[in-house]
């Protein structure tokens, strides 16, 4: 196949009563991540370069929106302000509309960076990783509550450091000795999930989705028994919304990022699959992966790195490779992934409702869904 491919997630297990805008402002911010991706791409951007930029603009997407730098939503030729006369797009209104993984962090509508989910204290405890395939150096960061983009300093961690993780006060302290942008950790909450997380204290359960239930949460108190069971905790619908992207470039270099806010009334401290390099996220000279869902299910699985060892030890397709691990290695555990191949091919697999996801080739395949 040869050529470069991409694909950005925003989390596995969709509730199938999400009303129809809310899914449809999801897609929009994620074709729009996406377009991006594929602008940077065209510019001869690495692969490594592509997925933080991807991760950051998509967070940006929701906030942008009512500014008005776009005269609509529908991307159609000459709706560009730059008089542009293609069909994506240009990278300049990209930019101001959505900014990078960067931009889906600054997006409420995700459970990364503003929007992040809260900790069964109130606070926020954001994680991410990237991976640079060709070289398979990485960085990743947990527990931040103060700076604005954890995906650009996991990416700091593994340019700037000698290490390839940190975590909170020591993630915080290199934020500040690096330049790297901070916000008071207000702007990381948001109201929907302060009532979010008064539903979970109610149920005595964990949220992996930072959305209401379709019946309400005053109701859930009363159904925590009949809720699904995480390590013997209760956990509300199953709908996480963390973002991800995976890249591959013209001349075959392999990426990943993956960006999240955790888990609704989570334990403080608690560190899930995202920032963990080889579970959550892992990028070798074969493929790319990047990993949601139930992220204690996720890190015993070793899923993303699982998918890699398959296709470089059984010999097998990144299909078969990502069949294999969604269906056979997640166990009962319940999550997806997309994944690229070295040669240009990409692929989304997941075993929940659905999975918020975009994907794109070079010889113009594109595709954007949230169901089978």
């Amino acid at each position: 196949m040869g050529g470069w491919a991409i694909a950005v997630h925003g989390g596995a297990g969709i509730d199938p009563s999400l009303p129809l805008q809310r899914q449809e402002e999801a897609c929009q911010a994620l074709l729009s991540a996406l377009h991006l991706g594929i602008s940077a791409l065209r510019s001869a951007s690495s692969a490594v370069d592509v997925v933080e930029l991807v991760v950051l603009e998509s967070s940006k997407g929701r906030q942008k929106r009512s500014s008005g730098y776009w005269p609509c939503n529908c991307f159609r030729p000459n709706c560009c302000p730059c008089g542009s006369n293609s069909l994506d797009p240009c990278l300049w209104i990209l930019w101001i509309r959505f900014g990078s993984v960067r931009e889906l962090e600054l997006n409420p509508l995700f459970n990364s960076g503003c929007g992040s989910a809260l900790t069964a204290q109130g606070t926020v405890e954001m994680d991410a990783s990237i991976m640079d395939g060709s070289t398979r150096k990485c960085g990743a960061v947990s527990g931040l509550s103060t700076v604005k983009n954890p995906i650009s300093l996991a990416r700091l961690v593994m340019d700037k450091s000698p290490h390839a993780y940190l975590a909170f006060d020591g993630a915080e302290a290199f934020a500040r000795q690096h330049g790297a942008e901070i916000v008071d950790t207000s702007f990381f909450i948001i109201e929907e999930n302060v009532i979010r997380l008064k539903q979970a204290k109610e149920a005595k359960s964990i949220q992996f989705d930072y959305r209401l239930p379709s019946k309400g949460w005053d109701t859930c108190a009363s159904e925590a028994e009949q809720m699904v069971q995480m390590n013997g905790v209760p956990i509300s619908l199953y709908s996480p919304e963390t973002v991800g992207c995976v890249v591959v470039d013209a001349l075959g270099r392999c990426a990943a990022a993956t960006s999240t806010g955790g888990l609704i009334n989570k334990m403080c401290g608690r560190i899930g699959d995202s920032p963990l390099i080889g579970a959550g996220t892992y990028a070798c000279n074969i493929c790319a992966v990047s990993a949601t869902g139930e992220g204690e299910a996720i890190i015993r699985a070793t899923l993303a790195r699982d998918v890699a060892a398959l296709m470089e030890f059984k010999g097998i397709s990144l299909k078969e490779a990502v069949d294999c691990a969604i269906h056979e290695r997640l166990e009962d555990g319940k999550g997806g992934l997309i994944a690229v191949s070295n040669d240009g091919h990409v692929i989304c697999g997941f075993n929940t409702t659905g999975m918020f996801r975009a994907l794109a080739t070079e010889d113009g395949h594109m595709e954007v869904g949230l169901w089978d």
